[in-house]
């Protein structure tokens, strides 16, 4: 059952994981069940750069993404200071989740949750996707579910969505952030 509109328990929850985990789905869900909901879509920011974008799984990407990253991060925390839940939706992952905190402004307004289904249930989902601007390559997609492999610390901030339908997923993610369970700061 969706969670009744209120006030979520840190002002910026990020929803993160690989490529077919359901982020998109959740976040939206998750934005929507608020009373000042904002969906953040990271990879709407990537489509504004209209001159040398670089694919964002390329290691040559990183400085442009450590820039997207950031901005993200201090919209998202302009937005939570006008008394806005913000949903950041899109892969951040571990390596770049400190210059989102900074750009945030502190770790207590951070939520962060990892969603991951097996491989091959993020792959399946992944390449079945439509529309044009959809990744749906499995050499990237898996490459990116490889980097939410092996989390260290960030593991208690996973939900496995392999076998869950939205709902399952959402019910677990709102349970964990009322608990603080996703909680970084």
């Amino acid at each position: 059952m969706p969670p009744q509109p209120g006030r979520l328990p840190a002002p910026i929850t990020v929803i993160t994981g690989p490529p077919g985990a359901g982020k998109t789905t959740i976040a939206a869900a998750l934005a929507r069940s608020t009373r000042l909901g904002v969906h953040l879509v990271t990879d709407t920011w990537y489509r504004w750069i209209v001159t040398g974008f670089v694919a964002p799984w390329k290691p040559e990407a990183n400085d442009q993404n450590a820039t997207v990253i950031e901005a993200i991060g201090a919209s998202a925390a302009r937005l939570a200071a006008g008394g806005y839940d913000v949903v950041v939706d899109g892969i951040v992952g571990p390596w770049f989740l400190d210059r989102l905190i900074t750009a945030a402004g502190h770790p207590d307004r951070v939520a962060y949750v990892i969603l991951r289904p097996s491989r091959q249930a993020a792959l399946d989902r992944a390449v079945r996707r439509t529309g044009d601007r959809e990744l749906r390559d499995p050499d990237p997609i898996t490459l990116m579910y490889e980097a939410f492999e092996d989390l260290g610390p960030f593991e208690r901030h996973v939900v496995d969505t392999t076998d869950q339908d939205p709902d399952e997923t959402l019910t677990l993610v709102t349970t964990g952030l009322e608990r603080g369970t996703f909680a970084v700061g």
